[in-house]
């Protein structure tokens, strides 16, 4: 994660450093402190931590501090799922620790590799060539692709998502946290909340769904567009890879704003590609013949993001949103409720 924001550590989010210094000489190879610590800026979700040694540098992801919703920020899924995937050679960080003991710093949380790259948070690609665009572009999608392929059950992941239609399970799920975070009431949220049950497509596959796959959660190599990590995988479960894929398409929906949106910069000019080339080539790497009309999936996809932010807000209002961007977020609700509503008069509501 090298390349990565660090901020100064609040008094809430601070960690007790003699604590998680023994327990990384009981659990961490190759561990020996002193040890010291920052928090990168990053992370509105699950707070992270680069923590810093005399012979290198770890990374830490905790659930939040206090009271959180129902099912989120189950970090030990995310330690479960990296760990996985690690041996396969497939790009997530080495994973190094799980703790589920409250005791030690206060919440559950895990240890990683610390990975040598780019974070690129501008969608756009400012300073570089079109060919470097394309390739980064390219490269991100045959990760998502190569990800899709691989086989769950054979990866001791046969059980780590529920069976039965995945966008029926998401759509209650998100339903469910929405109303446990709601705040007041939107009336497009609720016509969404009405109109996805009745509209569910089938499903296309399973797969380890990423849940939350866009270019900002992503390590770079430091000289090629090589993905170096996945990182974040607090949503991943099993599911329809369409929900993943459609969820990094919505990128090219999304009003250029310095983070991942990508609408009209897209084509030879620039170098990124089309929607129709990024389907085309995801298509091609994992053997389909295209993908249905995406409009639902779009509605979908804003949807469970609506749910999102709006965990966000409730943490902020009780005083426990862990970035500096949450208020800043929060800000975008009712726009996302809004475009969301927006795609399902575009897919017949």
């Amino acid at each position: 994660m090298s390349g990565t924001a660090t901020v100064a550590v609040d008094a809430r989010d601070r960690l007790d450093l003699s604590r998680l210094d023994a327990w990384m000489e009981r659990h961490v190879p190759g561990y020996a402190g002193p040890l010291a610590y920052a928090k990168f800026s990053g992370g509105q979700s699950n707070p992270t931590y680069r923590l810093d040694t005399p012979g290198g540098a770890y990374v830490l992801r905790r659930k939040p501090f206090g009271p959180i919703l129902p099912s989120a920020h189950a970090v030990d899924r995310e330690y479960r799922v990296i760990a996985a995937l690690y041996p396969t050679g497939f790009p997530v960080p080495r994973p190094l620790g799980l703790c589920e003991d409250d005791d030690v710093i206060g919440a559950p949380f895990y240890v990683m590799a610390l990975i040598e790259g780019r974070t690129l948070w501008d969608g756009a690609l400012p300073g570089m060539t079109a060919d470097g665009r394309r390739a980064h572009y390219e490269a991100m999608i045959d990760t998502l692709a190569a990800l899709h392929r691989i086989d769950p059950v054979a990866l001791g992941l046969g059980d780590y998502g529920r069976a039965g239609n995945y966008f029926e399970r998401q759509v209650a799920r998100w339903t469910r946290q929405y109303r446990a975070a709601e705040t007041e009431r939107i009336a497009a949220v609720d016509r969404l909340i009405d109109w996805l049950p009745r509209t569910l497509p089938p499903q296309t596959g399973v797969s380890i769904v990423h849940g939350d796959y866009r270019i900002d959660n992503l390590i770079y190599a430091p000289d090629g567009e090589r993905v170096a990590a996945v990182l974040d995988w607090e949503l991943s479960t099993l599911g329809d890879p369409l929900a993943d894929f459609s969820y990094l398409l919505m990128n090219w929906q999304t009003p250029p704003d310095g983070r991942a949106g990508i609408a009209g910069l897209t084509g030879e000019d620039t170098g990124i590609p089309t929607m129709e080339d990024a389907v085309a080539r995801y298509c091609a790497a994992t053997g389909r013949v295209g993908v249905p009309q995406l409009d639902w999936y779009f509605a979908y996809n804003l949807f469970r993001l609506v749910g999102i932010v709006q965990g966000i807000k409730r943490r902020m209002i009780d005083g426990n949103a862990s970035s500096a961007q949450a208020e800043q977020t929060v800000a975008r609700l009712p726009m996302l409720a809004a475009a969301a509503w927006h795609f399902a008069v575009r897919a017949g509501a």
